[in-house]
């Protein structure tokens, strides 16, 4: 991968529809060589997501009071929101795919993040997402700090995680977060004992996953990336 360009979207939170719709115009545009690898990175407007492996048991049983919308990438639900950063990678993969290995390059990323924070993030056997371990003495079961949902078509990436700053952790509340009922749901602000933004992640961020995914240069602009007329190659 050469050069890989990141968008950050603003302070104000995106509505999920037009994030979306942005996702899909550039997923287009970078399956026919007509943009680079891009990734936005942005905070939404609450919102539950449901994957295609959500069960009516996982869905909130009363209104949740933010939209529960369907989309098309794995996993099951969560919840998006201001206080989260939200990363959506549109990058073309090499073949032949390995989808397991560019999930793994994910959560490799925000191990590397949250451990330039100072905390020990782990993979669970079995479940996507970056953990934290069990504090029986802090009376703590395991803790999800970041969840990953993704899509490969035509073989451009789609979706991304969302890794919790300071978010309100009470919106899980509401649902069976990613369909799993023994553990939590945590942010660095929780752990921390001290507000960490999204604002405050940026930079580790764009470093650790331009790393992963292999680019050799990565560059933010501030705004929604202007997009040249598509054309159906």
């Amino acid at each position: 991968m050469s050069e890989l360009l990141y968008h950050w979207l603003g302070e104000s939170p995106v509505p999920y529809m037009e994030g979306w719709e942005l996702q899909r115009q550039l997923h287009k545009r970078r399956v026919a060589d007509q943009v680079p690898d891009t990734v936005l990175l942005l905070e939404h407007e609450p919102v539950y997501t449901a994957g295609k492996r959500t069960g009516p048991w996982d869905r909130p049983l009363t209104d949740p009071g933010a939209p529960v919308i369907d989309i098309d990438r794995g996993g099951k639900i969560t919840w998006h929101g201001p206080g989260q950063l939200t990363a959506y990678p549109i990058v073309k993969l090499p073949a032949p795919l390995d989808v397991v290995a560019y999930v793994r390059m994910l959560e490799e990323a925000i191990i590397r993040v949250i451990g330039d924070f100072g905390l020990s993030g782990m993979r669970v056997e079995g479940r996507t997402g970056v953990w934290l371990a069990a504090a029986p003495d802090r009376g703590l079961p395991e803790r999800k700090i970041a969840a990953i949902g993704c899509r490969i078509a035509k073989g451009v990436t789609m979706h991304g995680f969302a890794l919790n700053c300071n978010n309100d952790l009470s919106w899980f509340d509401r649902i069976v977060p990613c369909g799993i009922r023994d553990a939590g749901v945590t942010s660095l602000t929780a752990e921390l004992d001290r507000t960490v933004g999204v604002g405050d992640i940026l930079e580790a961020t764009e470093h650790h996953l331009a790393a992963v995914l292999g680019a050799s240069s990565y560059r933010r602009i501030a705004g929604w990336p202007v997009l040249p007329e598509f054309v159906d190659a």
